[in-house]
């Protein structure tokens, strides 16, 4: 079982722009993610690639993608020549592509400024 954290925020921010788990900001960070992953996760039967969808809770903050071989897939080199942006580690990569994005969306969820 593979869990991936979502991006931890700060406690008095969260009260103060009700940023909590379950809240509109959250349930758009978790989907954002998912949707976003989904190019990054690697691909044979879809059974991995769709298990975010499948297993996760939207609005809790984790993503959980429970199959065999999750963890040997994101912790392990692969290269895949036919789609380059699939491989290990896909949402640390995700993030670091996509993480102003995200964080545009929730800043306009929740009535603050992005960058």
């Amino acid at each position: 079982m593979l869990f991936l954290r979502m991006l931890n925020i700060q406690d008095n921010l969260v009260n103060r722009r009700q940023l909590q788990r379950g809240g509109k900001a959250q349930k758009f960070v978790d989907s954002e993610c998912i949707r976003k992953m989904d190019m990054y996760t690697p691909f044979r039967t879809g059974v991995l690639k769709s298990s975010p969808t499948t297993q996760s809770k939207i609005g809790n903050g984790q993503i959980q993608q429970n199959t065999p071989y999750a963890r040997r897939w994101y912790y392990t080199q692969a290269n895949f020549t036919d789609a380059p942006r699939r491989g290990c580690k896909w949402f640390d990569r995700m993030k670091n592509n996509h993480r102003d994005e995200i964080l545009q969306g929730v800043a306009k969820i929740v009535g603050g400024k992005g960058k």
